[in-house]
């Protein structure tokens, strides 16, 4: 375990804060960890009438293209996580699930961030768009199930929480 000697916030925007702390290591060594501090966040893994994934395409400034990936976003004040779950299909995709089933949850990178995702799968879906502002330019796209590990492993699916969504949907189903 280690111990925080200092901790010092450095940045606060309205999506990410960056804190640096100062801790000591098991073997007395001191380190510098730098974190990002990101709010709990959503991932659903929407599958329509026929048994094809519901994905977006968006553009991801970050690394500069667009990727395709599953619905996701971030928990609101006030929200618990099904209702983020659900707001985020109606804004995406501009569907809502009759049936949201818990898969899971996992940590987006441990190693420097704090955001914890709560992993849903989303069936029965009824059309219900709900407008945000920042979802006109995603794309909705329907992949068929046996088209996604294809797209995986060529890396046309590169997104970590896309790969580990639909990894346990696929084992979910399985």
């Amino acid at each position: 375990m280690e111990k925080v000697l200092s901790r010092q916030k450095i940045f606060s925007g309205r999506a990410v804060s960056l804190r640096v702390d100062s801790v000591r290591l098991p073997s007395g060594r001191e380190a510098t960890r730098e974190i990002v501090e990101h709010a709990d966040c959503v991932a659903v893994v929407a599958v329509d009438g026929k048994g094809d994934l519901v994905l977006v395409r968006q553009f991801r400034s970050a690394v500069g293209k667009e990727l395709l990936e599953i619905v996701a976003g971030g928990i609101e004040e006030g929200e618990g996580p099904e209702e983020a779950a659900v707001r985020e299909m109606r804004e995406e995709i501009g569907h809502r699930p009759e049936r949201l089933t818990r898969l899971g949850g996992f940590y987006s990178a441990p190693g420097y961030s704090t955001e914890y995702l709560h992993l849903y799968l989303a069936t029965d879906l009824i059309p219900d768009p709900l407008k945000a502002d920042d979802t006109p330019e995603i794309e909705t796209v329907v992949m068929p199930r046996q088209e996604i590990a294809k797209l995986i492993l060529s890396g046309a699916i590169c997104d970590a929480k896309t790969i580990a969504g639909i990894l346990f949907y696929l084992h979910f189903k399985s």
